[in-house]
């Protein structure tokens, strides 16, 4: 999400932008490599497709060798991503600190990134030899070839790290950082024999407390979940550590996660030709010249871009420059327009081809085409209670020279946006009707995207299209490094029997299930602020929907309540990453538009509310 947000994701703020990304020429031959992975996967599953689909054939070996290029493309882009700065972190606290202090707190969170990497270095070594002894059912070859790629990820990643810290500390907080960790580990490792005995007091501490003071310094979520993890398993467990790299690897490399970087490099082709800019003008040519035309084209376009790229920043990104003008000169306020914007993705998230359902579908084990059906219906309840509210927001909207657009100008804008357009429905139909994957939709999507890109909208160079697959990989790895450090920690929480304990809990309170989706909605909506989506999803799923389904509470339904809470916890200020994201696009300061989001946050949290009491809303159309 805060991919590129300076302000948000850099591992150091404080570094001038010249020397933000360190390294980056030693990194050229992994971006090559990682490029060259991802156009390996595509092809790949295009062969896949048209083997199975066209001539019936299916190629089994396809999936495998997808599968080996996925994980290295994962670890790699994990690199990259860190090399460039753009691994989710939260930045909100790291203006607090006094100003002769954020160096030294800059360099302690370098440092306990670089600390989980040094110890998980031994245990993936140890992984990638103990799968040699496993052998793949097609190609007939260890896995080992396939889990290396752990092993490669995280000592490239602690050399980053090491040389950043290097370059950018001083040698007193460098000093000083070290003595602080050393410290603390070993006074931990003195306690290890009394904190074996505290239970589940052990969670607090080092599952919720060290993860909290993690994300304050201003260590990224995939690293904070990670250092959590590895303190909880050495000193308040009998657990090796060694458990951590299977978990990880077990939260990266399920085959349906192949869909997640198709999609974001959907995004990118998106981006790149055009496409998004044809349909926000096609809808402005229809809605245009009503009150309150300008919102509903913004809302509409949200709707309609989401299920194209499947990311909120990229719908943002395409919307915002597009619309935002006109609105400023019929008199929306800037910070009006940067809360319809937050909230309209918001809303949109739900729309598929969203990533955020794919890794839920992964994680819970439900229907991604129940999903893909489901989320159209329930975005369309939140953007009717966002359309209401911008119509009764928009009685002084200025419409002065404002005309009816011509049928010739509507027929040749739709004639313009017709191919992108028809590109969400083929997703949700092929989809949603079962007749292909997410991961196979999103190849043709993404094949389909890129003829038309050229063919009808100006084409992709070739530097552009190396960039595009480079960023992609960078992206993709920083969410699933989220993913399999989240997974480690959600299954490290399960070891504990807190999740039966919570169960026992949560079943026998009052009220039933209503109360339970009372919970949920404060539980996500809390996690949505601090997390962001996907990390939330991954730690607390495999905890909250047994609990759900012990209730009797449908898969798709606690689905759809669990993302809508959680996209508006994303976009509630002070804290919700979303909203600053949103105020980075729309150049808005967060203290002007902050005032302006509740009346949309109320609107958002008035339509969960139907979502949650009305099980059909969600379930009749699956």
């Amino acid at each position: 999400m805060a991919a590129g947000i300076d302000d948000l994701a850099p591992l150091s703020s404080a570094i001038e932008p010249d020397m933000i990304r360190t390294g980056s020429r030693l990194l050229r031959p992994v971006e090559a490599i990682s490029a060259l992975l991802l156009s390996i996967i595509i092809v790949l599953l295009l062969m896949g497709v048209t083997s199975r689909y066209v001539f019936s054939i299916p190629v089994v070996w396809i999936d495998e060798v997808a599968s080996i290029c996925f994980l290295w493309l994962a670890m790699l882009g994990s690199a990259i991503a860190l090399d460039r700065n753009e691994h989710l972190r939260l930045t909100i606290f790291l203006g607090m600190f006094p100003k002769n202090l954020q160096g030294f707190v800059q360099t302690l969170a370098l440092l306990l990134i670089a600390t989980f990497l040094l110890v998980m270095m031994e245990p993936s070594v140890d992984y990638v030899m103990e799968e040699w002894f496993v052998t793949s059912a097609a190609l007939n070859i260890p896995n080992s070839f396939r889990v290396s790629a752990i092993a490669f990820g995280i000592f490239l990643m602690f050399a980053i790290v090491v040389s950043y810290a290097i370059r950018t500390s001083t040698v007193r907080d460098l000093v000083m950082s070290t003595a602080l960790l050393a410290a603390i580990g070993a006074l931990c490792w003195l306690l290890s024999p009394t904190l074996l005995g505290w239970g589940n007091y052990n969670i607090l501490i080092f599952l919720v407390g060290f993860v909290v003071v993690c994300l304050v310094l201003g260590v990224p979520i995939a690293f904070c979940f990670g250092v959590g993890t590895m303190c909880f398993l050495a000193f308040a467990t009998h657990v090796p550590i060694f458990v951590m790299i299977g978990r990880m690897d077990e939260g990266m490399s399920s085959i349906i996660l192949l869909s997640v970087p198709i999609f974001v490099m959907l995004g990118c082709v998106l981006d790149a030709t055009g496409m998004g800019k044809a349909i926000v003008d096609f809808m402005a040519s229809m809605l245009g010249h009503v009150r309150a035309g300008m919102s509903y084209v913004l809302l509409g376009s949200l709707f309609l871009v989401s299920g194209i790229s499947g990311s909120k920043v990229s719908d943002m990104a395409t919307v915002a420059p597009a619309l935002f003008p006109e609105m400023k000169r019929r008199g929306h306020k800037p910070k009006e327009m940067i809360a319809l914007l937050s909230t309209g993705a918001a809303m949109a998230d739900t729309v598929p081809p969203s990533i955020v359902l794919i890794v839920l579908g992964s994680v819970a084990g439900v229907s991604i085409a129940g999903l893909f059906t489901s989320g159209f219906v329930v975005a369309m309840v939140l953007l009717a209670a966002l359309a209401v509210l911008a119509r009764w927001k928009a009685g002084s909207e200025d419409l002065t020279g404002v005309r009816r657009a011509s049928f010739r100008v509507i027929r040749n804008a739709a004639l313009i946006a017709a191919p992108a357009l028809v590109l969400p429905f083929i997703i949700r139909s092929a989809v949603g009707g079962g007749v292909a994957t997410a991961t196979e939709v999103s190849t043709i999507a993404v094949l389909y995207s890129i003829v038309i890109g050229i063919v009808l909208y100006g084409g992709i160079s070739w530097r552009k299209f190396y960039a595009m697959l480079v960023e992609t990989a960078a992206l993709s790895g920083a969410i699933l490094m989220i993913l399999g450090t989240a997974l480690a920690m959600a299954w490290a929480l399960t070891q504990t029997g807190f999740a039966q304990q919570l169960a026992t809990l949560m079943i026998n309170m009052p009220g039933g299930w209503i109360s339970y989706m009372a919970v949920t909605i404060v539980v996500f909506m809390t996690l949505g602020c601090v997390l962001e989506g996907l990390p939330a999803i991954v730690l607390m799923a495999p905890i909250m929907f047994p609990i759900a389904k012990n209730l009797g509470i449908n898969d798709i339904h606690y689905s759809m309540v669990v993302v809508t809470a959680m996209n508006i916890g994303l976009m509630t200020p002070p804290i919700g990453i979303g909203f600053y994201i949103a105020c980075k696009i729309g150049n808005v300061s967060p203290d002007e538009a902050m005032g302006a989001i509740w009346p949309y946050l109320l609107a958002l949290i008035v339509g969960l509310i139907f979502i949650a009491a009305i099980p059909a809303i969600s379930t009749a159309f699956v």
